[in-house]
């Protein structure tokens, strides 16, 4: 069970937790007041966190490669 909650928080609240860690607050703050904030407004904090997400995966994606031997 703590894997598949791993694999949710890093894949699915990847975000957050990463917010979270570079800001020394806790994730689960983060994740209620970005679900507050979004009732709030309507859902238009989900465009930010999805920007944000994709701008993670790229940057996953980028530091990956280079580290890779096998690529010139």
């Amino acid at each position: 069970m703590n894997r598949f909650k791993q694999f949710v928080e890093w894949h699915v609240f990847g975000v957050c937790s990463t917010i979270g860690e570079k800001m020394g607050i806790a994730s689960t703050t983060i994740r209620k007041y970005f679900i507050y904030i979004s009732f709030l407004t309507m859902g238009s904090p989900l465009i930010i966190y999805l920007f944000v997400a994709f701008w993670m995966n790229v940057k996953r994606y980028i530091f990956s490669a280079r580290r890779n031997p096998l690529r010139g």
